[in-house]
């Protein structure tokens, strides 16, 4: 299922690196602010147990995280989202996977990948800025998959219509994620409107 987080400080920051003039500091503190807040929504049913603590007052009745939190960003731009989120959930685990994609064919090939322990019983958060082609992002989602993960977003700032039908066609029990929903690709896959190439944009390399 497709949600798409239209809030307006979502918005407003997704204008601020759509800008071609924004500089790195710019870009990367923005999307650092984003992606904890897409998290923020994101976790809204994450599974929680009772607890009983003791405040300075009283015993309190409450409530707290019942499962691991795993974030797992796709190589490179991925890592662009990952502080946002950590800042939020501080205990999050985080693994890594390493996919470039073929500039003549599309398709993505690993490189790279390190898992944390028990993804069978975790909260998953599969994060790369830009949902394109949808081909990282079912490569990624396979990947976690075979380690047994079960309970997975996708979440990507910017996505286009033909990459989350990719990515529902091949794996329709993940929910996906976008701060924006742009128009199309062009003819060599890249998103329009866009931002841009996201990791060069992150890195300072472009």
């Amino acid at each position: 299922m497709l949600k798409v987080l239209n809030h307006p400080l979502i918005t407003h920051k997704l204008a601020l690196m759509r800008d071609e003039k924004a500089s790195t500091k710019v870009f990367r503190e923005n999307l650092d602010e984003i992606a904890g807040l897409m998290a923020y929504e994101i976790t809204r049913d994450i599974p929680t147990r009772e607890i009983e603590i003791q405040t300075p007052m009283a015993l309190c009745k409450t409530r707290e995280v019942a499962t691991d939190i795993v974030i797992v960003p796709i190589l490179r731009a991925g890592l662009g989202m990952v502080n946002g989120i950590a800042n939020l959930i501080p205990n999050a685990k985080i693994a890594h996977i390493g996919l470039y994609r073929d500039e003549e064919t599309l398709e993505p090939h690993e490189y790279f990948a390190k898992y944390p322990k028990h993804l069978e019983d975790a909260f998953v958060m599969i994060v790369d800025p830009m949902l394109a082609t949808g081909g990282s992002a079912n490569a990624a989602i396979t990947m976690v998959k075979k380690q047994g993960a079960k309970n997975i977003r996708l979440v990507c700032l910017v996505g286009v219509p033909e990459g989350v039908r990719a990515v529902e066609d091949m794996h329709p029990d993940v929910d996906i994620y976008l701060a924006a929903l742009d128009e199309k690709l062009n003819e060599k896959g890249y998103i329009l409107p866009g931002l841009g190439d996201a990791g060069d944009r992150i890195f300072g390399t472009k």
